[in-house]
């Protein structure tokens, strides 16, 4: 709520909890941590996913950011929000992409004083078990990033096509924009506030897939600290996956206009010496 008492555009109003009733006390190492689960047509995965990541990891508080869902994934999580102060709504207009729901997500963050934020698919490929996991490297790290693609990592009851996706794409990204990150497009991280405030978000254009990318190179470029945990990733048993052509193909065409973009500074401002932040290629 904005200070005057009157919710401020995008807020929740249903749902969100009071701040009498709000934790405060913090996650060991991080300070307040803050879980954005975006939602679209989840609702019988919504309540299985906040109880598993309020027993992985109880310090945490949890915003569902749901886009209207026809399926009444809103009034679900509303009805989690009233039951546990932890959990928190956030209802926006429609359905408007991953990475918008995420961008609202990290503002409503920052608006709340926490340090730092995780995306966490509501299906359940995620696991709530190894957050803990991935928090402990944020103690050392700006950015965590749960792998598919690192030693030790497992994907479950993938199709063949998916792996092969996801494994090309990843090297295609790694290659076309000279970022040292085996797992681009992974949605499973954890971001301090800190690092995020060093980011120019209003720049970020992407709203599928690509999101997870253009963020990763992005936090590259501005000198952010990035490690990779391995994740077993699995897919999902409930619902229907988001998925798309046409989310593949703006990936496609970003990481390739990125790249672009990057090799034509690189030769203009010479490949040696490059500043903090600035794309260097070997």
């Amino acid at each position: 709520m904005t200070p005057a008492g009157n919710p401020a555009e995008g807020e929740a109003t249903v749902g969100e909890t009071t701040d009498t009733r709000r934790p405060r006390a913090g996650y060991p190492g991080l300070g307040r941590v803050l879980v954005v689960i975006p939602t679209y047509d989840e609702a019988d995965n919504v309540a299985p996913i906040v109880a598993r990541v309020r027993r992985a990891a109880p310090a945490v508080e949890i915003l569902v950011a749901d886009d209207n869902s026809p399926d009444g994934t809103g009034a679900v999580a509303d009805a989690l929000a009233a039951a546990d102060p932890h959990v928190h709504v956030l209802h926006r207009e429609g359905k408007q992409g991953l990475g918008a729901a995420y961008l609202a997500g990290f503002a409503w963050a920052r608006e709340r004083g926490f340090d730092a934020v995780v995306e966490m698919d509501a299906d359940g490929s995620h696991a709530p078990e190894e957050l803990p996991t991935l928090l402990a490297a944020a103690r050392d790290a700006d950015v965590v990033i749960g792998s598919r693609w690192t030693s030790g990592a497992r994907v479950v009851n993938w199709p063949l096509r998916r792996l092969l996706l996801s494994r090309c794409g990843n090297l295609y990204a790694r290659l076309a924009l000279g970022m040292p990150v085996s797992d681009a497009t992974g949605g499973y991280r954890v971001y301090r506030l800190s690092a995020l405030d060093e980011i120019d978000l209003g720049s970020v254009c992407s709203q599928g897939y690509s999101f997870q990318v253009e963020l990763s190179r992005l936090a590259h470029r501005a000198g952010a600290r990035i490690v990779e945990v391995p994740i077993t990733f699995a897919e999902r048993e409930r619902g229907s996956s988001k998925m798309s052509p046409q989310i593949v193909a703006e990936a496609l065409w970003r990481i390739t206009a990125w790249g672009v973009q990057d090799r034509r500074l690189a030769v203009r401002r010479g490949l040696h010496g490059t500043p903090t932040g600035q794309v260097r290629w070997p």
